[in-house]
């Protein structure tokens, strides 16, 4: 075997490699389109190379939908889908967390993603009672979602670890961090069987160096497929394949969000130059920018699609 093909034995991800986290389909007058979520999970889930869905989390605008719609979106994908979906139930209030964690579980997810406390900017004490309130609350499995630059705190290497030997169906996290190096350290110092799931499309590559299992993206809407492919031939020892292929998704990466087009505009623009489900987005998001359709075109042209 050469040097660049060394089998790598990955954790195993209880939840599938390749995860979405699905935008949520709204109809032309902002109401939520459910017949249109459910053709999209089914979509994302046979033809789109995604083995689950992550369902009312930031991509899905969650911050703009109450928490009926929140419920009736998770249980419609449920039944629309024999994968996985892992329900976003997060709260910066958590007795609001508990009660959708609740709901979430009694409506058949597989799973709940718990983001950290957003704007209030809990004490890292504050985020571990919160989280192991949310994980009293249901008996599923639970992501914690570490995202600083839409929380404004950290969840720290060292509460994430004390949380995963503690509370039993805390078993992992959506890393959007940043920091491979910090989420090594993180594995490091963690009960075996951690499952770290990328947050950022753009280092899922380096963070399946470092013991990651899969990822929860937002360009796997239309490059699930190709996402798969490169953690198959990363996990089967062919690194140089795995690094080939991100290479040629590095625009799709680029595209999925900026700052006149923050992430889910530019995905919503992409399904509907796919001729997907996906709606507008409701304010504060959008406007959508002039041209952005034409420049998904674009990035489906690069890949050799029409």
């Amino acid at each position: 075997m050469q040097a660049n093909q060394m089998q790598a034995s990955p954790v195993e991800a209880r939840f599938g490699r390749v995860l979405t986290a699905m935008v949520t389909p709204f109809n032309a007058d902002g109401s939520l389109d459910l017949d249109g979520a459910q053709r999209l999970a089914r979509h994302l889930t046979t033809e789109g190379g995604s083995d689950g869905l992550v369902v009312a989390g930031t991509t899905g605008e969650s911050p703009t939908l109450t928490h009926d719609e929140q419920i009736d979106l998770i249980a419609a994908v449920v039944q629309a889908v024999d994968k996985p979906v892992v329900a976003g139930a997060g709260s910066n209030d958590t007795r609001a967390a508990v009660e959708l964690s609740e709901r979430a579980t009694q409506a058949g997810a597989t799973g709940l993603l718990h983001v950290a406390g957003y704007y209030n900017r809990p004490s890292q004490a504050g985020l571990s009672e919160h989280f192991r309130a949310c994980a009293q609350s249901t008996d599923l499995p639970i992501l914690l979602y570490d995202i600083p630059t839409r929380t404004g705190r950290k969840i720290t290497t060292e509460t994430m670890a004390e949380l995963f030997a503690d509370a039993p169906n805390i078993i992992g996290v959506k890393d959007a961090s940043a920091n491979p190096a910090e989420t090594a350290r993180l594995l490091a110092i963690s009960p075996e069987g951690t499952e770290v799931y990328s947050g950022d499309d753009g280092l899922t590559l380096a963070l399946l160096a470092i013991g990651a299992v899969g990822t929860i993206g937002v360009a796997t809407h239309w490059i699930g497929s190709e996402v798969a492919e490169m953690m198959e031939a990363f996990f089967s020892g062919d690194v140089h394949c795995a690094a080939e292929i991100n290479r040629r998704l590095i625009p799709s990466y680029q595209f999925e969000t900026g700052d006149d087009a923050p992430n889910p505009v530019p995905t919503k623009a992409m399904l509907r130059a796919m001729g997907l489900p996906g709606g507008p987005t409701r304010l504060p998001m959008g406007p959508e920018p002039e041209g952005l359709v034409a420049e998904a075109r674009t990035v489906l042209a690069a890949l050799g699609r029409s």
